[in-house]
C-alpha cells in the first residue's frame, strides 16, 4: 500500500471538523467552556466523559482513555483500517478532495461480522470468546499487561483462551437499524456480553473464560488500565451476570489427589505458568461453589491446597472452607504468603518463581484438628532446568541424610564424602555460593563457586576429578543430587523467617488452676488484691496499687486504660510499676527503660496486642510520646520504611504495623508532660511523705531479718496465684444502669477523655 503523504494527512485532521462529525453521526454534545463533551460510545459511560476540542480538532475520553484526530475517531467508529478511514473523510468532503490527490480506493472492505446470526446462545458465547482471544494477540496493550503480571507465556494463553475486550466488538457488528444488528445485539445482551445501555460489558478488560466441555460456563474479566485512568467507581473485576459457573481448568486437577485453590484467576494462572498444573481458582474470597465441590469429590480430591491472600479477609475465608471441606473429609492445608501479598505479587517479588511458589506449597500448614495426616506431595513442578537435564541416572547407593550443624553441611554419596559451608549466607533464591570441600580415599579438593553458575560447576567438576582420579560423570551426578538437598535447606531457612514468632502459652495444671479460681470468687477481691501487695513487698499505696492493677486488666478490653506514675526521683514510681507488672503473665507484658521514636512501629504485628507495655524514666517518655499517642488513641500503629528486600536484594517500600489494643503503663520524674499524651491517661502520684518513708525503710529493715526472708517465699506463691487468675480472665461486656444519673466537669474539653476514662 502506498504510503499517504504527511501533508495530506495533517490537511484531513485540521480541515475535516471532527465535532460536525459527531454531530452528524447523532451524537448530542453539550458546550463545556471552550470543549464541548458528550457520552463515550467507546465504554459503558454514565456521566459525559469524552471531550472534543474544536481548538485542536481532537477528542479525548477520561473514562476509558480512548483519544486521538478526526482519523482514529473514524477507525474506532467505524471499524475499518487507517487508510479506509481516510478514504471515507475525503469522499465525504469534496472541497478537501479537491485540494488534495485523492487516495486509490482501498479494495479492503468493511470487516466482516465474527458472530453467526443464527446460532445458539452457547454458540454465540464461543464465537465471542474466540474474537477477545484473537484481538489479544493484536494487542500490544494486552500483552504489555500480561506481560507485567508474569502471565505473557503462549501456551497458558493459547490453552486457556485468554482475550481481550478492546471495544471493537459493537464495530463489527450489524448496524442497529437492521434486523440482524437488533438480533445480534439483544442475544449478547441475554448471555452477559453485551449490557442494556448498548455498551460491552467487559470493555477494556483481559479476558478468561471457563470453559468446560467445549461450553463456556464463565467469564472473568479484569480492567487492564491504571485506576487513574477509568472513571472512580469503575470496577476492575467483572463477570458474567448470574451466578457463576464450571470451574477452571478442570483437565488439569483430574491427574492429582492435591490441588492448589487459589482466590483469584490471575493467581491460578501464575502457579500453572510456574510448573503447577493442578490448580484453580475460585471466584474471590467468597466465590467457592457448589461447582467446585462436586468437582472435588467427582475427582476424588483428598487435600486442598488454600492459596488466598494473605490479608484479612483471605484468612477467613480460608478458615471458613477448611471447615466445610472438611466435613467431606477431604484435607486442607493454608499456604502462607508475606503479609499481604497474593501469589501473583508472591511470585514477582520473590524469584526465580517456581522454586519460591515451591517453598510455599511445601511448607503448606495443616488447618484442622489433631495431628495432620501423612502427607505425600504429589505436586511437581516442570523440572527442565539444564542442570536437571545433564545428570545421569543415580548410582545403586544414593545419599545419605545431611547432617546439618550451625556452620555447615556434611552428607555423603557412596564412597565421596561431602562438606558444605555458607549455606546460610544465601537468603536469595537467585543465588547459591557454598564453600565446597570434596574427600575420596583420602584425597581432597576445596573450592568456593555458586552452585547455580554451570560455568562454575564444570570447573569443579574438572578439578575434583582431575586431584581425586575420578570420573567427571559421577561428580556431575553428586552435584545435581547435592543441588536438590541444599535448595530444599535453603527452602526452609527462607521459608523459617516468614513465619511469626509467637510464645509458647502457659499450660496451668489443676492445682493450679483451683488456686487461680479460689482468688478469683473471694467476696472480698479488691481488699485482698490490696493485702497481697503489701505481701509481695509494696509499702502503702493502697489506692495507686489498685487503680493500677484494674489497669492492669483491662489490657484484655478493646480500649484499656492508661496509667502514668509520676513522683520525684527515687519516690517509688518504678517500685510500684514493678509491684504491678510482677502479678501480670510474662506473656502479656513488654516492659523497656526507654525507646526511641521509632522503635514501637517495628515490634511486630502482634507483639502487643492485648498486652501492657511499661516503659520507665523521663527519656523513655518523651521520645516516643509521638507513638505512645497515636497507638493509644488509634489501637494500632503503621509507618512506611524503604528497605532492601532479602529474596531479591531490591529496594522496596514496606509497611510495617503494630496491632492494638495496648494497655500503657509509664512513669516519669517530669513535672511537664506532653499536654496530648497525659490526657489519654490516669495519673497517679506517689505519696511522698515523712510518714511513708519512714514505713518504707522498715520494711527494708525488715527484709534482712528471718521473718523478711520467709516472707518473700511467700510472695512467690502470691505473684503466681495472681498471673494464672489473669490468665483465666476473658472480656465481657458490663451494664452500668446508673451511668445516666452520673455527673461530671464539662468546663473544659479535656474532660471529655477523663469522662471516657
Amino acid at each position: 500500500m502506498a504510503r499517504i503523504p504527511d501533508d495530506e494527512l495533517g490537511r484531513i485532521k485540521s480541515e475535516v471538523s471532527l465535532l460536525d462529525l459527531v454531530t452528524r453521526q447523532g451524537y448530542e454534545v453539550k458546550k463545556q467552556g471552550k470543549d464541548y463533551a458528550l457520552l463515550c460510545p467507546f465504554h459503558d459511560d454514565k456521566t459525559p466523559s469524552m471531550m472534543i476540542s474544536p481548538n485542536k480538532n481532537v477528542f479525548n475520553c477520561f473514562g476509558c482513555g480512548e483519544s486521538g484526530t478526526v482519523i482514529d475517531w473514524v477507525m474506532l467508529t467505524q471499524g475499518v483500517s487507517f487508510k479506509h478511514a481516510v478514504e471515507i473523510l475525503q469522499q465525504s468532503n469534496p472541497s478537501l478532495a479537491a485540494k488534495t490527490n485523492p487516495v486509490k480506493k482501498t479494495t479492503v472492505p468493511t470487516l466482516d461480522c465474527p458472530l453467526s446470526e443464527d446460532a445458539d446462545d452457547p454458540t454465540v458465547l464461543l464465537e465471542v470468546v474466540e474474537y477477545y482471544h484473537q484481538a489479544l494477540l493484536d494487542s500490544p496493550e494486552a500483552l504489555a499487561y500480561l506481560d507485567s503480571r508474569g502471565l505473557n507465556n503462549p501456551e497458558l494463553i493459547r490453552k486457556f483462551k485468554l482475550g481481550f475486550a478492546n471495544r471493537t466488538l459493537g464495530l463489527r457488528l450489524p448496524r442497529k437499524n437492521r434486523v440482524a444488528g437488533k438480533k445480534l445485539r439483544g442475544q449478547l445482551e441475554s448471555v452477559g456480553i453485551y449490557r442494556s445501555s448498548g455498551h460491552e460489558h467487559f470493555n477494556g478488560s483481559l479476558i478468561i473464560p471457563v470453559i468446560v466441555d467445549g461450553d463456556v460456563k464463565e467469564i472473568y474479566g479484569r480492567k487492564i488500565a491504571p485506576s487513574n485512568k477509568l472513571t472512580p467507581g469503575t470496577p476492575f473485576h467483572l463477570y458474567l451476570p448470574g451466578e457463576h459457573g464450571g470451574v477452571w481448568n478442570m483437565h488439569g486437577l483430574a491427574v492429582h489427589r492435591e490441588v492448589i485453590l487459589c482466590e483469584a484467576l490471575i493467581d491460578a494462572m501464575t502457579f500453572w505458568v510456574h510448573g503447577f498444573k493442578n490448580v484453580t481458582a475460585s471466584y474471590g474470597t467468597n466465590g467457592f461453589t457448589d461447582n467446585h465441590l462436586q468437582a472435588f469429590k467427582q475427582l476424588n480430591v483428598e487435600r486442598v491446597l488454600i492459596a488466598y491472600d494473605r490479608d484479612s479477609a483471605g484468612n477467613k475465608a480460608a478458615e471458613e472452607l477448611a471447615k466445610k471441606l472438611g466435613k467431606e473429609n477431604i484435607h486442607c492445608y493454608r499456604c502462607h504468603f508475606p503479609k499481604g501479598m497474593d501469589a501473583n505479587h508472591y511470585a514477582l517479588e520473590v524469584t526465580p518463581a517456581n522454586k519460591s511458589l515451591g517453598v510455599v506449597i511445601r511448607s503448606a500448614e495443616f488447618m484442622g484438628d489433631g495431628k495432620p495426616p501423612e502427607r505425600q506431595l504429589t505436586i511437581e513442578m516442570d523440572r527442565s532446568a539444564p542442570l536437571a537435564a545433564s545428570v545421569v541416572p543415580p548410582e545403586p547407593k544414593g545419599p545419605t541424610e545431611a547432617v546439618v550443624s550451625d556452620h555447615e553441611v556434611t552428607l555423603d554419596y557412596g564412597d565421596r564424602h561431602y562438606r558444605v559451608r555458607g549455606l546460610q549466607k544465601n537468603s536469595s533464591y537467585d543465588v547459591l555460593k557454598i564453600n565446597l570441600m570434596v574427600e575420596i580415599d583420602g584425597l581432597v579438593t576445596v573450592d568456593t563457586f555458586d552452585l547455580y553458575s554451570a560455568k562454575h560447576r564444570q570447573q569443579f567438576i574438572r578439578l575434583v576429578a582431575s586431584e581425586c582420579n575420578v570420573e567427571e560423570k559421577v561428580i556431575q551426578r553428586d552435584l545435581g543430587q547435592l543441588l536438590m538437598q541444599l535448595e530444599g535447606l535453603q527452602d526452609q531457612a527462607i521459608q523459617e523467617t516468614l513465619k511469626p514468632k509467637e510464645s509458647e502459652p502457659y499450660n496451668m495444671d489443676e492445682a493450679e488452676k483451683n488456686s487461680a479460681l479460689e482468688l478469683l470468687k473471694d467476696k472480698n477481691l479488691a481488699q485482698r488484691i490490696i493485702d497481697d501487695f503489701a505481701q509481695t513487698g509494696l509499702v502503702g499505696e493502697p489506692t495507686n496499687a489498685l487503680m493500677g492493677y484494674l489497669a492492669a486488666v483491662s489490657r484484655k478490653l478493646k480500649t484499656p486504660l492508661a496509667i502514668i506514675v509520676q513522683s520525684t526521683s527515687a519516690a517509688g514510681k518504678s517500685a510500684l510499676m514493678d509491684a504491678v507488672l510482677d502479678l501480670v503473665p510474662e506473656e502479656d507484658k513488654v516492659h523497656y527503660s526507654a525507646m526511641t521514636g521509632q522503635s514501637l512501629f517495628y515490634l511486630g504485628e502482634t507483639n502487643l496486642k492485648h498486652k501492657i507495655l511499661g516503659i520507665a524514666e523521663e527519656e523513655g517518655v518523651r521520645q516516643a510520646a509521638y507513638a505512645l499517642k497515636i497507638l493509644q488513641s488509634s489501637g494500632e500503629l503503621t509507618i512506611a520504611s524503604t528497605g532492601k528486600d532479602p529474596q531479591s536484594g531490591k529496594l522496596v517500600t514496606e509497611e510495617y504495623r503494630v496491632e492494638g489494643p495496648v494497655m500503657l503503663f509509664l512513669t516519669t520524674t517530669a513535672i511537664d508532660i506532653d499536654e496530648e499524651l497525659l490526657n489519654r491517661c490516669v495519673v497517679l502520684t506517689i505519696n511522698e511523705s515523712r510518714e511513708q518513708t519512714a514505713a518504707i525503710q522498715q520494711r527494708q529493715r525488715r527484709a534482712r531479718t528471718l521473718e523478711g526472708l520467709l516472707a518473700s517465699n511467700q510472695s512467690e506463691t502470691i505473684i503466681q496465684q495472681h498471673q494464672n487468675a489473669q490468665r483465666l480472665l476473658r472480656p465481657l461486656a458490663v451494664v452500668n444502669s446508673y451511668a445516666e444519673q452520673l455527673a461530671f466537669a464539662d468546663s473544659r474539653t479535656r474532660t471529655r477523655r477523663d469522662h471516657q476514662k
